[in-house]
């Protein structure tokens, strides 16, 4: 058996760390594709609704913080849920990071290819077949960076979120000169009360909002290559979540400032576009494009990073075939399982064109992640409470931020993912559970491949 070399150590800074974070968001892409979804689900409460889903998602970022020092690795839930609960249940929380990175493949290479033709050829965007071609040549390119090292990859990441961070400023100060002073949503104080949602409601809206956040913990599979892995990316995470929780707030808050019910419903995933065109005119909203596009290209980048640094520690732990710890012996990245989540991408791709409509693609793919998401990051924060459960005699603030707060983000992920399976249509729910139970299958294979080695 080939042994795994290390991960090219000390490669990212904590400035390339805290916008790995922020890139793993996407937050123009997030933005762009779901803020009409969030606010079709609830209305005026949507800034609500991010706030206390953003709250809850930072308990699970205090659990990754507080884990990440107790065990830097590239496996991150897995690793650690692993190490708490045992490997099966560990497997099955990196198996779950391994499906919705692939799922995401679809829903985030799409919006890509739109944002493409929507600059080069507006006429075929509604052309599915043509869509996953252009959508097929970016995973292309993402794959042939990614695979040249992490430093190239954060140098690309930190370049486009740059120009990216400009677009939006641009048009977040512009909107607060320009909508206060003809609101199409009266502005109200009442937007931010979480205890205006019925139970109902505040679920519904729950699992869409999630999806908001997701991302930043890259971060932390990338902490066996940067530098003090124990203690900056638990730090860029804190501050990516920072930044993108008053980011996400600031523009729900325009959206609903600048934009009606029905230009809203219209525009569906076109927000910034539609922002953008609205304050300056059309060419000002090709440019907004051009921010939703590099965010896209972005938070590919960083899933691929998440997809094969858990495939690789798996692998490297002998919890999956030890062809994907492989690493390149120049570029030190695991490419071995970079080229097959790129053949996966490209198989998923050509098997999304055959759905009828753009649309219905990233409508159930998105929802899918957000069951996944819940899953995985549930089993995380219910891990670091368990694991620091002995803290909770140690002083307010360290029982708050290691076990009451992660503990309490963890049943709330588990609370939303089973509250909303009886709303998934059956394709979704295919995705979405049949996609982590499906885990079984590489799980008992695996075993029964060591049973056997051992046995001879």
């Amino acid at each position: 058996m080939d042994q795994p070399a290390k991960l090219n150590a000390d490669s990212l800074s904590i400035v390339e760390s805290v916008i790995m974070g922020i890139a793993g968001t996407a937050p123009a892409y997030s933005v762009e594709i779901t803020t009409s979804t969030i606010i079709g689900t609830a209305g005026t409460l949507s800034p609500a609704s991010i706030l206390v889903c953003g709250l809850i998602m930072f308990g699970i970022a205090y659990a990754f913080i507080n884990m990440n020092r107790a065990l830097a690795s590239a496996g991150t839930s897995y690793s650690w849920v692993s190490m708490v609960f045992g490997r099966t249940l560990g497997f099955f929380a990196g198996w779950a990071l391994l499906v919705l990175c692939c799922v995401f493949m679809v829903s985030a290479m799409i919006p890509a290819a739109n944002a493409t033709l929507l600059i080069f050829d507006r006429p075929m965007m509604n052309n599915v077949h043509y869509v996953t071609l252009i959508a097929a040549a970016w995973l292309t390119v993402v794959s042939a960076i990614v695979v040249k090292g992490v430093k190239l990859t954060s140098y690309v990441q930190v370049v486009m979120t740059i120009i990216e961070g400009i677009i939006l400023l641009v048009i977040i100060v512009a909107s607060f000169f320009v909508f206060p002073h003809a609101q199409q949503h009266a502005f109200s104080w009442h937007w931010f009360s979480p205890l205006a949602f019925t139970p109902a409601q505040f679920a519904s809206g729950a699992l869409v909002a999630i999806f908001f956040f997701y991302g930043w913990d890259v971060t932390m599979n990338l902490s066996e290559e940067t530098r003090d892995s124990n203690r900056i990316p638990g730090r860029a995470a804190f501050w990516s979540m920072v930044f993108l929780m008053v980011f996400f707030l600031v523009f729900i808050v325009i959206a609903l400032l600048g934009l009606s019910d029905a230009e809203i419903q219209h525009f569906n995933t076109n927000i910034i576009f539609a922002i953008a065109e609205k304050l300056f005119g059309p060419t000002w909203g090709y440019v907004a494009i051009i921010a939703v596009l590099l965010s896209t290209v972005g938070t590919v980048e960083t899933q691929m990073l998440q997809f094969t640094r858990t495939l690789f520690a798996k692998s490297r732990d002998g919890a999956l075939h030890h062809r994907y710890a492989r690493l390149h012996p120049r570029w030190q990245t695991p490419h071995v399982a970079i080229f097959f989540i790129w053949i996966i991408g490209l198989a998923l791709l050509f098997m999304s064109s055959y759905l009828p409509t753009i649309n219905v693609i990233l409508q159930d793919s998105i929802t899918a992640i957000g069951f996944q998401i819940c899953f995985y990051l549930g089993l995380t924060g219910l891990a670091c409470g368990w694991y620091y459960r002995k803290v909770l005699t140690q002083g307010p603030w360290a029982a708050v931020t290691h076990v009451i707060w992660p503990v309490a983000s963890g049943l709330f992920l588990f609370f939303i993912a089973v509250y909303s399976i009886p709303t998934f249509d059956w394709a979704t729910n295919v995705v979405g559970m049949g996609g982590i139970v499906i885990g079984i299958v590489p799980l008992l294979m695996n075993r029964k491949k060591i049973w056997v080695a051992r046995q001879s």
